[in-house]
């Protein structure tokens, strides 16, 4: 999107009213982590740019804690590193144009919290692709298999995840093959793709929600048995053979 911003992002005209004190109480309920000195970093990175009372103080304006929501999510969610999150908040301020979302691999490794065994396993196992660059997909998997670990998880027991994902996606290219193949627009064929992948998606995760039912391992009501913070340790996979 080029010379445009998405509404709360941008540095706008609009007066700075609280102090940082309110900015962390209403950010910290979603953002536990988030503290004066994350605050001014992200101010010298040029994240944002509070305003200054004439005590030197920073005041916020409601923009401003927009703004930090945006980067706080971006990093939570999907990963990014702040050079990607800038870049992303340059074009919607329309000061530079839009740029692929593209980190390097020691940017990937510290965004996702991964160590170079994990990704090279990953990318051994087919998970992650080998490139010069790492798209946000590439996080997504990375700080899966890293949250994995924890439970004893590891890349090579993740080959039936992705053997699963490969034949799921040649039954969707079968299915739309005969509309990829007519001429004009691709786009009854992409809008076919994405309809049956979605089906199959839904279809996937109920079925493996109807085992775990079966296997007395469903989810309990919101709030009811241990914290998804507190992995529990699965002896059987961390003795498993392998590499």
């Amino acid at each position: 999107m080029t010379g445009g911003h998405r509404p709360g992002l941008r540095h706008g005209p609009a007066r700075a009213s609280v102090g940082i004190g309110q900015v962390l109480a209403e950010l910290q309920p979603e953002f536990p982590d988030i503290s004066p000195s994350k605050i001014r970093f992200l101010e010298a990175e040029g994240l944002i740019a509070p305003e200054r009372a004439s005590s030197g103080y920073r005041r916020f304006a409601v923009a401003d804690i927009e703004r930090l929501r945006y980067i706080l999510t971006a990093q939570r969610d999907e990963y990014l590193p702040l050079r990607v999150i800038k870049q992303r908040l340059d074009a919607m301020d329309g000061v530079a144009e839009p740029e692929p979302d593209a980190m390097t691999r020691s940017e990937l490794l510290e965004a996702t919290g991964a160590d170079e065994e994990i990704l090279a396993e990953l990318e051994d196992y087919g998970l992650v692709q080998h490139t010069r660059v790492y798209g946000t997909q590439a996080a997504f998997v990375v700080r899966s298999a890293v949250e994995l670990r924890e439970y004893g998880i590891q890349p090579r027991h993740l080959r039936a995840v992705k053997a699963a994902a490969d034949r799921e996606v040649s039954l969707v290219e079968q299915v739309v093959a005969p509309l990829a193949r007519q001429k004009g627009s691709r786009e009854p064929a992409l809008r076919a793709a994405r309809d049956v992948a979605g089906h199959i998606a839904r279809l996937h995760a109920t079925l493996v929600e109807d085992g775990l039912n079966d296997a007395g391992l469903a989810s309990g009501p919101s709030g009811a048995g241990t914290s998804p913070s507190a992995p529990r340790e699965a002896p059987g996979l961390r003795s498993a053979s392998g590499r």
